[in-house]
């Protein structure tokens, strides 16, 4: 959605005057850049540990830490963090503490992100967290920043990362504060927010509703998935008989009163865009991970890719590197390699000596808004006739340079209150109904995140797991944010298993909204309660399934009414299918590769050009001039390359037809983004040429049908493209428009000078894919740009017959300093398709090093 805006380019108006005095002084600007820097050969001491550890670096940066304690290993982790990367893991604790301010200075925007993470208080559910961890995953978390602190300790802010050095010519910089278990575990609440389920949805109804007022109109903007056209993960055969139940909603009509809808509505929707996006935002935040089995392989031993699609960012999300204990033991267990996270210990994803995974988003609806009537004293409100006291707390947030600044906080029994943390206008003035005088509407956020949980242990398990019973017990912790996992094993298996912290809500029969979670819910109603969550062991899984091939990419899990109900708003399952259409190819012709599987990971074929070419192609357009873009459609094989001039004529296509059928009929700010949504709700209507959605509202007295609004799209996108790139159709080319321009969150935006965010901002990289394709770059039709908004993070293939055979990139590069040589020396290779090899075991890593650093105690 068009009114989605990333919170870091309004933050880059606190750098803006103070790079001034760095530009003139640029006779020490290379000192200033290159100043933090990390030693990464030679020895150093590392208080705390119990014996050497050694940190190898291959080509690219890349650490190995080899330890003989599993404490010595996550203190040695966290220190290497923190020489690589702790303004973002700075920036990071920050932002999900709710104290922006105290780091960005006076900034409307890091205020108002402030308050509304203050409100949710994710800092404070951290807090609460870590007396529920066990207790190795406690000392796991101790150790790692006590090796953060290991390397703070003595660094002035301009040695510890240049972003001090620009942001202190202004502001007032002191050393950072020590890091803190907790900032780690916060970080899993930012992590949950950007995956978490249908809230964009819930919203994106609620509002489309307030323009369109037919509850069924809106649901043909939200159709059901084409379990016909695409299939699930998993079959009903492929499901343990525990797991195959029924357990769906029902939904009724909706019968509440739009105009209280929209104004609570509205005030919350404000009011939680506020929130940073710190992983991705929107319809383009997906993944894909797939499984092969053995039967299928050139090695006889399974396959498993991966490639989560999040923002795109400076310094990039991932932090490669492996984990070793010197010899692995029930004190030591771990000897693990693959993409971490900045600030958290362990790895996310990746690989150890007998299993693999790999993590899409499952998108489980995990989120409510509630609508509260609340008294107009605004201390309580109803639920089933009584009074239910609202609570309160005071936050004080300190803004640097500035005043301090006092927020309340205040909950309902469903979640916070979100409708009035900006003081915004419109839930306050909205009407409520003749039964209830003396109230007004706010609007509580019901979500599993705000409950403590032990999703950190789960991380740890996963990385010294073996097999299929590893992972359900690692799943059955994995609280939030709700992902699919498949996995493989060297011994031969593969599987699946979803976890996550579920609601289950009832099915309310006649009530005034659906219960399914789709619409926003009557908090005066205990009818609408959670009736508590999906047991772990009810959650789908598979093992071994006899086709041989497991695919995620964020589609329906089970067939429809099979297993717990997880949500109605999956992604539409194009990108799943053609994967599942890939892999059987390629065994058929023979045994898949790893080379297939990369080569799978950045297939560009568009299903959006399957659902539209044939009809465009039989429309007539006279004039030879606005024919040439037409003309290329004929020849083009429906990939969408980035040197396609077809592919960029048909973007500009896409989004115009769009514009034109839907955007007359949405609210300001929720126009069609093009994601896998709108592909569904094209192809249902390509075959309905008099549909009233053909027709332009902006065109009175005249309804067009679909292929008036066809040709004049046809028409238009010649006319953009020949403004954008030349009058020859033929040289047009999808790259030019479709850059992937990885920013910096703090110093990376427009409003600061060139010299800058040249070195903070790597150059931005011509690619190929798109929205809903399998190399998924995606991009919003709403925004008027087709630039890059989400895109596969990483990319990762793991041959579980040779470990050593996988291969892997990145986003950007193993640093997050500008000035280090790997701070983007992946994202050319990576905008190509091109991975690098990825060593794993002791010998292999050991022939890869390039610079070797030994701590001692």
């Amino acid at each position: 959605m068009s009114r989605r805006r990333l919170v870091r380019l309004a933050l880059t108006t606190v750098a803006a005057v103070v790079v001034v005095a760095l530009v003139a002084v640029m006779a020490t600007a290379v000192i200033v850049v290159r100043r933090p820097l990390p030693e990464v050969s030679g020895e150093q001491q590392l208080p705390g540990l119990d014996a050497e550890v050694t940190v190898t670096r291959d080509d690219r940066g890349v650490p190995t830490i080899t330890a003989t304690t599993s404490q010595d290993l996550f203190r040695a982790q966290g220190y290497v963090a923190a020489q690589d990367r702790f303004f973002e893991m700075d920036y990071r604790r920050h932002v999900t503490s709710g104290r922006l301010s105290e780091l960005v200075g006076d900034n409307p925007d890091a205020l108002a992100a402030d308050k509304v993470i203050r409100t949710f208080g994710w800092r404070r559910v951290a807090e609460q967290e870590w007396g529920l961890l066990e207790q190795s995953t406690r000392d796991a978390l101790q150790a790692y920043a006590d090796g953060v602190n290991a390397y703070l300790d003595g660094r002035d802010p301009g040695a510890i990362a240049v972003e001090y050095s620009v942001l202190g010519v202004r502001l007032d910089v002191r050393t950072p504060a020590e890091w803190d278990p907790v900032d780690s575990l916060a970080w899993l609440k930012a992590m949950a927010w950007d995956l978490r389920g249908n809230y964009d949805a819930e919203l994106e109804r609620a509002a489309s509703y307030s323009t369109i007022g037919d509850v069924a109109r809106v649901d043909e903007l939200f159709p059901a998935y084409p379990q016909d056209l695409n299939l699930p993960i998993l079959t009903a055969a492929d499901l343990p008989a525990t797991v195959a139940q029924q357990a769906s909603a029902t939904t009724t009509a909706l019968d509440l009163d739009s105009a209280d809808l929209q104004a609570a509505m509205a005030s919350a929707a404000a009011a939680l865009d506020a929130v940073p996006h710190l992983m991705g935002d929107g319809e383009g935040v997906g993944s894909n991970s797939w499984v092969v089995s053995g039967e299928l392989t050139e090695s006889g031993k399974p396959l498993l890719a991966n490639d989560p699609h999040l923002g795109i960012s400076a310094p990039g999300i991932w932090e490669q590197l492996g984990l070793r204990c010197e010899e692995v033991t029930a004190q030591c267990p771990y000897d693990v390699t693959g993409f971490a996270f900045a600030g958290m210990p362990g790895v996310v994803i990746g690989h150890n000596a007998s299993l693999a995974w790999g993590l899409t988003n499952l998108g489980a609806d995990v989120t409510d808004f509630f609508l509260e009537r609340v008294d107009v004293e605004g201390g309580t409100t109803r639920l089933d006739g009584a009074e239910v006291p609202i609570t309160e707390r005071v936050e004080v947030i300190h803004v640097n340079g500035g005043d301090d600044v006092e927020l309340t906080v205040r909950e309902s029994v469903h979640g916070p209150l979100v409708s009035e943390v900006l003081d915004l206008v419109g839930v306050g003035t909205a009407p409520v109904p003749e039964d209830a005088p003396g109230r007004r509407f706010e609007v509580a956020l019901g979500w599993t995140a705000l409950q403590p949980g032990r999703t950190m242990d789960a991380v740890l398990a996963m990385n010294v797991a073996e097999d299929a019973a590893d992972i359900q017990a690692a799943a059955a912790l994995f609280d939030v944010p709700s992902q699919n996992i498949v996995f493989a094993t060297t011994d031969g298996h593969i599987g699946y298993q979803a976890p996550g912290r579920i609601p289950v809500r009832a099915n309310v029969a006649g009530g005034p909204v659906p219960s399914d979670g789709t619409w926003p819910r009557p908090g005066w109603d205990s009818r609408y309660e959670w009736q508590g969550f999906v047991d772990p062991a009810a959650m789908p899984r598979a093992l071994d399934p006899v086709e041989g091939i497991i695919v995620t990419a964020n589609q329906a899990v089970t067939p429809a009414g099979v297993g717990p109900f997880l949500t109605d708003d999956w992604d539409y399952g194009y990108r799943a299918q053609r994967i599942r259409e890939l892999l059987t190819d390629a065994a058929s012709d023979g045994k898949v590769g790893v080379a297939d599987m990369g080569r799978i990971q950045v297939d560009k074929h568009s299903p959006y050009a399957d659902v539209l070419v044939p009809v465009l192609l039989s429309l007539d357009i006279e004039d030879p001039f606005y024919d040439d873009g037409q003309e290329l459609l004929r020849t083009w094989d429906r990939v969408q390359s980035v040197d396609s001039a077809a592919a960029a004529y048909f973007a500009a296509v896409w989004a115009d037809i769009l514009a034109a059928a839907f955007a007359d009929d949405l609210p300001d700010g929720y126009g069609p983004s093009g994601g896998s949504r709108w592909l569904e709700v094209v192809r249902r209507l390509v075959d309905e040429p008099a549909s009233p959605w053909w027709d332009d509202k902006s065109t009175p007295g005249v309804v067009e049908g679909r292929d008036e609004v066809l040709t004049r799209a046809m028409v238009a996108a010649r006319r953009e493209l020949t403004a954008a790139l030349g009058r020859e159709a033929t040289d047009w080319r999808w790259g030019q428009l479709h850059p992937a321009a990885p920013e910096h969150p703090v110093l990376g935006g427009p409003s600061l000078p060139g010299v800058i965010r040249n070195l903070v901002n790597p150059d931005p990289v011509a690619v190929g894919g798109g929205s809903s394709i399998v190399d998924a770059t995606a991009w919003d039709a709403s925004s008027g740009s087709f630039a890059v908004t989400a895109a596969p993070s990483m990319r990762m293939v793991v041959d579980l017959g040779d470990l050593d055979a996988s291969t892997w990139v990145t986003l950007t590069g193993a640093s997050g300093h500008p000035a280090s040589v790997h701070y983007a020396d992946q994202l050319g290779p990576w905008s190509r398709g091109e991975t690098f090899p990825w060593p794993f075991t002791q010998a292999a890593t050991e022939a890869d090093a390039r610079d070797r650093l030994t701590f001692t105690p």
